[in-house]
């Protein structure tokens, strides 16, 4: 049986991460995968997290199972985190949260959500470009996927005017994906007025907004980044929002993420929380505790809050450091493209503008590993690979 499987291909950037491992180029740089890298290149453990951590160890009696929605502490803070202190608008009861294995589950729950539970058959939109693990998800739960404009690729910015006209379209009651900052790949996030436009219509037009929200506090700052989605809420009676703690609390192999529904009415958000509660249960049964634990514990505490805040604070600004000096040292090594709308794109990830053959040569004459639609990860870049990489652009660029 087994024996006549043909491999499949590997994930375009997990796959990148497996090819860098086996490159023996000491002077290798991998900027597929979005972790986020210090100054000596490693990827710290946040101190509010290990000192939670530290607390909890001494605290813990006991490993039985969560209930299937997960941490109750976690899931409240998460709601507050996501939707400030009054989440639903001043409706109690309007917001539920289920905890999650990291935001792809949180994203398959609700993959498995609409799939199973809303009664017409949707359409699930995404943006063009998005995150390439977007339609494996949705599609893996029997979803159709289909994609909006968004990337405008001569202005390195948003083709509002595109996406507007192709929202309008949709037919109602389809599912719209949303990135809620630090978009995944471009970097290119709507602002204020262009998310009010965008409520708007979606209200309008009856459809379902579905934020994906792996990055906040890496574009502007905690609350600020979670401004889209308050205005959604506002606008919108239905909304969903997949949210993660990989990045924003280094939690990356804890799996920790959270699927935040918000409903119309609080009778509407008890059933529909029955309905997700039955597909985790179908799916993981629950979730594991410690990573969950330990954000509760550090949302929580007001003096590990303030730690976590500021050690946030220093990452986005290290990463908003790495772009300028990308657009500087290129200028520096002679490139005469203009890649300044690197430093104003926000987030871990941009979308570089460079061919997938530019992007071969990369790798294979300087082992600069980066994802084939150009998107790379300004995150993985240091002071001290700065020179290495920039060189390496510019020998490329000049053929």
């Amino acid at each position: 049986m087994f024996h006549t499987l043909v491999a499949a291909p590997p994930d375009p950037i997990l796959g990148l991460t497996e090819a860098f491992k086996k490159d023996h180029n000491p002077q290798k740089v991998n900027l597929g995968v979005g972790v986020y890298k210090d100054a000596a290149g490693q990827t710290p453990v946040l101190t509010a997290v290990k000192r939670a951590e530290e607390t909890l160890l001494q605290a813990e009696k006991t490993k039985n199972y969560l209930p299937i929605e997960g941490h109750s502490e976690f899931d409240q803070a998460t709601q507050a985190l996501l939707l400030g202190s009054d989440p639903a608008g001043g409706s109690a009861g309007r917001a539920v949260t289920a905890q999650a294995p990291g935001g792809t589950g949180a994203l398959r729950v609700a993959a498995d959500f609409i799939a199973s539970t809303l009664a017409a058959p949707r359409t699930v939109w995404l943006s063009d470009p998005t995150w390439p693990n977007h339609p494996n998800v949705f599609q893996a739960a029997g979803l159709r996927t289909a994609s909006y404009p968004y990337f405008d690729k001569a202005s390195n910015g948003v083709a509002f005017d595109a996406m507007l006209s192709t929202l309008e379209s949709l037919p109602e009651g389809d599912v719209v994906v949303l990135h809620g900052c630090c978009h995944n790949p471009t970097g290119v996030d709507l602002d204020r007025a262009e998310w009010q436009a965008v409520a708007e219509l979606l209200c309008r037009r009856h459809l379902l907004p579905l934020v994906d929200f792996a990055y906040q506090g890496f574009a502007d700052g905690i609350r600020e980044d979670a401004a889209g989605l308050k205005i959604l809420m506002q606008h919108c009676p239905d909304l969903l929002v997949a949210s993660s703690y990989s990045k924003n609390f280094g939690l990356y192999n804890e799996r920790v993420g959270a699927l935040t529904l918000v409903a119309e009415s609080s009778s509407g958000a008890a059933a529909a929380l029955s309905h997700i509660k039955r597909v985790i249960r179908a799916n993981y049964s629950n979730p594991p505790s410690h990573g969950a634990s330990v954000v509760a514990a550090v949302l929580t505490d007001g003096e590990l809050r303030a730690l976590w805040e500021e050690e946030v604070r220093a990452m986005r600004g290290r990463i908003q450091k790495m772009r300028q000096a990308f657009v500087e040292t290129l200028q520096a090594k002679g490139v005469d493209r203009d890649f300044s709308f690197i430093a104003r794109q926000r987030g871990m990830f941009s979308f570089s503008g460079l061919t997938a053959g530019q992007v071969q040569a990369l790798r294979e004459q300087h082992a600069v590993y980066v994802v084939g639609s150009g998107r790379i990860s300004v995150a993985g870049m240091t002071e001290e690979n700065m020179d290495y990489l920039c060189g390496a652009i510019a020998a490329v660029l000049a053929g």
